[in-house]
């Protein structure tokens, strides 16, 4: 078999190319995709040619951990999946391409293990392992839900959100840009030049910046705990003294768990988180150049999805 795909060939340079897929095994299923989002952390990452050593790095490649599509095919012992309608968090499926992370496709193949079941509808499914990703930020063992949140961006929005559906107080948003304070539900977001407060127990920060540190450990209250839950291009640094005055605690989190997809899957079966108002850009994969760019240089563009539904 063989598929469009987008292809991250070096640095900046990227298109739509026929790529070959594996053959299916016995435990894999074919998904033809319907939507993949785009990804402004790691896929710019890869894009710009910034993204640190990794896992099966390397060029050319297949980025995008975020599709949507129906199982129309799979093997003898997945035959069961044949129908459904899944989310995908990627795929290595490719014979002449790195899979990293392997989503931005419009067919698949992948372990029927790794699909996950969605309901019929749009776009906003892509949006799963982001929330799944906010969600293992939360759930960590004695975790604290988030005081303060660092970036309103798709994963800034989804961990607030994320934090009132599981119960937790309403968390105060910083973020920088004017058109990026709007779409709160439910908590309050403001420019953190606005913001004079250094009493916050557990802040949780998204915003990428490596160079942020000794600022969130000025806003720190005694014993406070940071939670690095975005993706650094840099190395993240920090002066010793004050985050020594604070007792100040450091936390990673790491990548979702099938566990976290489920939790969030149950919060969105039960109504208590919604994904709406997250994707803004759709375009046909087609466009799939000027989609990146847009979704790499516009501010007001929180979410790019691609559509596959009209590729050969």
């Amino acid at each position: 078999m063989n598929t469009l795909a987008i292809v991250l060939k070096a640095p900046g340079e990227l298109s739509l190319d026929r790529v070959s897929l594996i053959p299916m095994g016995p435990e894999d299923v074919v998904v033809d995709v319907e939507f993949s989002g785009v990804s402004t952390g790691t896929e710019r990452l890869l894009w710009s040619g910034r993204m640190p050593p990794f896992p099966g790095m390397g060029y050319p490649l297949v980025p995008g951990y975020e599709s949507v599509g129906r199982v129309v095919d799979a093997g003898v012992k997945a035959r069961a999946r044949i129908g459904e309608r899944v989310f995908v968090p990627g795929s290595s499926g490719y014979a002449d391409v790195r899979g990293l992370f392997g989503g931005a496709a419009r067919r698949l193949v992948t372990s029927a293990a790794r699909v996950a079941c969605v309901e019929e509808g749009g776009a906003d499914s892509v949006l799963l392992a982001l929330a799944a990703t906010a969600y293992h930020a939360l759930a960590a063992r004695n975790a604290a839900p988030p005081d303060l949140i660092v970036g309103h961006g798709v994963l800034g929005r989804l961990l607030a959100r994320v934090a009132l559906a599981c119960g937790h107080p309403a968390p105060v948003v910083w973020e920088r840009d004017a058109f990026r304070r709007m779409g709160a539900q439910g908590y309050l977001v403001c420019d953190p030049a606005d913001d004079a407060r250094r009493d916050y127990a557990s802040i949780y920060d998204v915003s990428g910046d490596a160079a942020i540190l000794d600022e969130l450990i000025s806003r720190l209250s005694p014993g406070g705990e940071i939670v690095l839950a975005g993706f650094y291009d840099a190395r993240p640094s920090f002066a010793f003294p004050p985050a020594f005055m604070r007792e100040a605690r450091l936390r990673v989190a790491a990548e979702w768990k099938p566990k976290d997809l489920a939790a969030v899957q149950g919060l969105l079966a039960n109504g208590s988180l919604r994904l709406d108002d997250i994707v803004t850009h759709v375009r046909d994969a087609a466009d799939a150049p000027e989609a990146y760019r847009t979704a790499f240089e516009d501010s007001s563009c929180l979410k790019m999805v691609l559509d596959w539904r009209t590729c050969a």
